[in-house]
């Protein structure tokens, strides 16, 4: 596969939120008619933060960048990934002189990353432990639903196997299920910074027994432009199996990923968890999964009492004695549920017994056996809307889940031409309700280099969505939730009314 060469440029880049602007008009006493239903149209402005990949010598790490043709999208525009760089202690950064933090030339000497046009992705490769955060930016017909993907795969050591992330706009509140500080595992959160003035962040970690005091997590400061990976076991002497990371920024605003690695079972990328809710889908288990962890917190002041249900291609089915979980308030709360799937598609559906109460989740899932396991995160997500897309596919070795936990819905899916060249092609299915299907998603005609898949539900019933990348290596993989692109933005239709100039 042709791939061009990533560039790293350092440099300030600031991210900017979409911002829709109309001017809303009241109704008048006379009866003129209200402002009509809000019109979809596409984004001017679109940031995105990648962590840094890896601290192995020997990772390799692909990204991938992809904007989904967009009807009314300007003609013009551009997209351009730049490097934050890591802060030292003495408050320098790790590729200032074009040097990494061992002393190893930087990628930033290299040539430009450069989008292609709508419609066709483009690929960059970086190797080794130097490389940054990155930094994103894209405006014009760049912007709507900008996705990039990046990719690392390490062949030893901790963490090794296939890690994948989806990069994710700046935010002031995160929550991580999920995460842990026991013994075997090596997990940090990376905070990245796009803005032009220092973010301050708190980060806070909730175990079996509640909050963990954690001063040394209190009032982190985060540079401009800037990243900071945090290692959490720096942060509390408890050792615990099971952690709920809750990321909340007091100034400014940062990108959180955590990065999770095990000494014998591999490790991954764990995204954010969809935002607090009584009901969660958590879409995408792979059919071979050997076992699979849940991980469930609230944080409010009441306990929650979860139905616990899998949706197989059949139907919604209930697991053997893992009916319902019962998750105390401010308490992290875990269940093994197993080798859940035994060889078909599934997601886990949770839904309250009774009153519901607002909930974060997540699933630990290991494939493999033995000295051969390998461990991915799939976080409660939500639902696709009116689009999602996947950057970084290849036909024999992605996997697209999609799940219609309450009623049928149909969808269409597209594949993109490939880096290399080919030619989209699309197909039209039917999810039916309460069910997961892991579908023969196209692959573009004529297809070279890797592609896109964007998913554009056909009915209003809530659809969800996750992506599985293997590797070759027989247990190596890597999972993405689909939610949202954000490539479209509401703005409301507005009227007339001259009425008012009389008040």
């Amino acid at each position: 596969m042709n791939r061009t060469t990533l560039s790293l440029i350092a440099g300030t880049t600031a991210l900017a939120a979409v911002t829709a602007v109309a001017a809303l008009s009241t109704p008048s006493a006379s009866g003129a008619p209200a402002p009509g239903a809000a019109a979809q149209l596409p984004v001017q402005r679109t940031g995105l933060l990648c962590p840094a990949p890896s601290v192995s010598d020997i990772a390799d790490t692909t990204y991938t960048s992809f904007t989904p043709v967009t009807q009314g999208a300007p003609s013009s525009g551009k997209a351009q990934l730049q490097a934050a760089p890591e802060q030292s202690a003495d408050g320098t950064d790790g590729t200032q002189q074009g040097k990494g933090k061992s002393g190893k030339k930087t990628t930033a000497d290299q040539p430009a990353l450069t989008p292609k046009a709508p419609g066709t992705p483009v690929t960059g490769d970086t190797s080794g432990a130097d490389t940054p955060a990155l930094i994103g930016t894209a405006d014009g017909k760049f912007a709507p639903g900008w996705t990039v993907q990046e990719t690392t795969e390490i062949a030893a050591g901790t963490g090794r196997g296939l890690q994948g992330v989806t990069c994710t706009p700046a935010d002031t509140e995160f929550w991580f299920p999920g995460a842990s500080t026991a013994a075997s595992r090596t997990d940090y959160v990376h905070l990245t910074n796009p803005d032009d003035s220092a973010a301050v962040v708190d980060v806070e970690l909730y175990g079996k027994n509640g909050a963990i005091k954690s001063p040394l997590g209190e009032n982190l400061t985060v540079k401009p432009h800037s990243s900071e990976p945090i290692l959490l076991s720096t942060l509390t002497d408890e050792r615990q199996d099971d952690l709920t990371v809750h990321v909340s920024v007091r100034s400014g605003r940062v990108g959180a990923t955590v990065q999770a690695l095990d000494d014998k079972s591999g490790g991954d990328w764990l995204a954010a968890a969809a935002d607090p809710a009584g009901s969660l889908v958590l879409p995408g288990i792979p059919k071979d999964a050997t076992d699979v962890r849940l991980i469930a917190f609230t944080p409010g002041d009441a306990d929650a009492d979860l139905k616990i249900r899998l949706a197989s291609p059949d139907g919604l089915i209930t697991p053997a004695g893992n009916e319902e979980l019962h998750v105390k308030s401010g308490m992290t709360t875990s269940a093994d549920l197993g080798p859940l799937t035994r060889g078909e598609a599934g997601s886990l559906v949770l839904t309250p017994t009774d009153q519901s109460v607002p909930v974060v989740a997540a699933l630990r899932v290991v494939r493999g056996k033995g000295a051969n396991q390998e461990t991915a995160f799939i976080p409660a997500t939500a639902p696709v809307g009116a689009r999602a897309t996947a950057a970084d596919n290849s036909a024999k070795n992605t996997t697209l889940a999609l799940t219609a936990p309450t009623a049928t819905a149909k969808v269409k899916v597209t594949a993109s031409a490939g880096s290399d060249g080919g030619t989209a092609v699309s197909k039209t299915y039917t999810i039916k309700a309460g069910t997961t299907q892991d579908i023969d998603a196209p692959v573009p005609s004529g297809a070279k280099g890797t592609y896109a898949l964007t998913i554009e539900p056909l009915t209003t019933t809530p659809l969800y969505a996750s992506r599985t990348l293997t590797s070759t290596d027989p247990s190596g993989f890597t999972v993405q939730t689909l939610p949202n692109d954000r490539g479209l933005v509401s703005v409301p239709r507005t009227s007339e009314d001259l009425s008012i100039l009389q008040k």
